[in-house]
């Protein structure tokens, strides 16, 4: 009987690992999976070894790095002295995943990498780490193939899984009927991230853009979305003085039905691109961490529609920039400067027709199957 172990660090982990083990088990009903997971991976059939709780902080405080390297020891404790798997796949989560990876291949665990780090937009030293302890990347990008197979890393282009995992767009007028929206009104929808740091950073200043913005357009109306993994109180901090509507569960949805969009940097931007919706992006946190961002960047884009690209289509709002005045200024381009609105959708659709209508999930679990088969 064949095992796994699936490694994931954050909710968009998840999400991925859930449908590439749902897809796994259709071929190979008997495989016995563990992990480090939330609820989608446990749904999928898999037994969670610890949840993502302690995973989804970020930065370099003492407690986060304990609780990082507790966590990592306990996963290699636990592969190399008890249940030794055939394979481990690893889902997204750079720094942590890698780091682990060194110790697996010390063991003699093979290790296949399902969303790789992004070594093309940053620390592109790590590519080295890959080539020594990864035994297969399964990329979702098509430029990746080749840049990995240029260094020799076996490598699998499996599509990107929000292409053929979006939902259709939603219906405008029964989900303003269903969440009380005004449908004689423009709605800007917000989503400031699924992380407490990126909370912290961002929600002050899109909340008062929102209110700029609604004071001078009283034709807009705002949402904001709530994700799923971070409980209410996070949010209703930020929402005291505010009337605007919390959407929660709904993220594709909403983005969907918005006429224009202020997100935190993320995979958010991808879905809406997917969705055509014009939008910003903006990104803001400690300055110590930008300046190491800026000395260890391959490239000089920061949002994913416009790195795949290869082209400035999105604004990208960063760091000091990132005040009601200039985000409200670019909101109101993209909902009434009628010839630049045009523009952005043509070239978000662009992107989608870059991309591979591949089901990256089945892909992903066809490669570990025929892996698992022949070992």
């Amino acid at each position: 009987m064949k095992k796994i172990f699936v490694i994931t660090g954050e909710y968009s982990g998840d999400i991925h690992a859930g449908r590439v083990i749902e897809e796994l088990k259709k071929l190979y009903p008997d495989i016995v999976i563990e992990g480090v997971g939330g609820e989608n991976l446990k749904k999928a059939g898999a037994k969670i070894f610890s949840d993502q709780k302690k995973m989804s902080a970020m930065g370099i405080s003492p407690r986060i790095l304990i609780d990082h390297l507790t966590l990592g020891k306990r996963i290699v404790d636990y592969l190399t002295r008890d249940y030794k798997p055939d394979l481990v796949l690893c889902i997204d989560y750079g720094a942590f995943n890698l780091n682990i990876s060194k110790f697996l291949k010390r063991a003699g665990i093979p290790v296949y990498y399902y969303i790789p780090p992004q070594v093309w937009a940053s620390r592109k030293w790590r590519i080295n780490v890959i080539k020594k302890n990864i035994d297969k990347v399964l990329c979702i990008f098509p430029f990746e193939k080749t840049m990995y197979e240029n260094y020799g890393i076996k490598t699998h282009y499996c599509g990107h899984p929000l292409v053929s995992q979006l939902p259709p767009a939603a219906d405008k007028n029964a989900f303003f009927e269903k969440h009380g929206l005004d449908k004689t009104k423009k709605l800007v929808s917000i989503f400031p991230g699924s992380r407490p740091f990126e909370l912290k950073n961002l929600m002050s200043v899109f909340i008062k853009t929102a209110k700029l913005l609604q004071k001078k357009h009283p034709e807009l109306q705002f949402c904001i979305s709530h994700a799923p993994n971070l409980p209410d109180d996070i949010y209703d901090k930020y929402l005291k003085s505010t009337d605007f509507k919390v959407i929660k569960g709904e993220n594709q949805a909403l983005l969907s039905v918005s006429d224009a969009l202020i997100l935190a940097s993320g995979t958010v931007a991808l879905e809406a691109c997917l969705y055509k919706i014009p939008m910003i992006i903006a990104y803001r946190g400690p300055w110590l961490f930008y300046l190491i961002y800026l000395m260890v960047r391959c490239i000089n884009r920061v949002c994913l529609p416009n790195i795949i690209a290869d082209k400035d289509i999105v604004p990208e709002i960063l760091m000091a920039r990132v005040k009601p005045d200039i985000i409200a200024y670019e909101i109101e381009k993209l909902l009434y400067d009628k010839p630049y609105r045009e523009q952005k959708i043509e070239d978000l659709g662009t992107v989608k027709e870059m991309l591979s209508d591949k089901i990256s999930s089945k892909e992903a679990a066809a490669e570990i199957c025929a892996f698992l088969k022949n070992s």
